[in-house]
């Protein structure tokens, strides 16, 4: 029998999948609808780590050689979590509310095997040029905010918002893979 775990995404994430496959990691996709509502948590760091330990908890282990992966982003400014925008309207007032600003992005990470578990959050920092309004719309109209929470993706087209970053850019992309790669050496 391989002795070598076998990593399970908790996800259908497919930029976390790239960051996977970036980093030359082996990995299968096992993917469990969760309620994300049951984590309440009005602190983004702690929103993020538990909705990403929350995730794991609903991927079923199928052998003992099993790492399940979960993760989950949360964009945050000034206290204020913004999640994925529901409609048009929601992208426009959260594009609007970063313009200018820095926001944090979290990423949660959790990591369970049958004999451990370990989760951590990684934090990095983003500034967005002041927007205008046609600026705003003309991003919304591209359709790339409605899958991604702050309605922005900074590895597409939303890259021409960021006036700069503090952090790990793969973590505002949704997988800080670097130390991700570190933890999983202590699986």
């Amino acid at each position: 029998m391989d002795s070598k775990p076998t990593i399970i995404l908790g996800s259908t994430s497919p930029r976390r999948k790239e960051l996977l496959e970036l980093a030359n990691i082996q990995f299968s996709i096992r993917k469990q609808e969760v309620d994300e509502s049951v984590i309440s948590t009005p602190n983004p760091a702690e929103r993020a780590e538990q909705l990403a330990i929350h995730k794991g908890k609903h991927i079923p282990f199928e052998n003992s050689n099993e790492i399940i992966l979960t993760a989950d982003t949360v964009v945050s400014l000034n206290g204020n979590i913004y999640g994925k925008p529901a409609n048009k309207d929601e992208a426009y007032k959260m594009l609007s509310n970063l313009s200018g600003n820095v926001h944090e992005v979290y990423t949660g990470v959790s990591l369970q095997s049958h004999v451990k578990q370990f989760s951590f959050v990684e934090k990095t920092s983003v500034e967005f040029w002041p927007l205008n309004d046609q600026e705003i719309l003309d991003y919304i109209k591209t359709e790339d905010p409605f899958d991604k929470a702050g309605a922005y993706g900074i590895q597409s087209e939303g890259a021409i918002l960021v006036k700069q970053i503090i952090g790990d850019y793969y973590n505002v992309v949704g997988l800080p893979i670097a130390r991700l790669v570190r933890e999983l050496k202590n699986f």
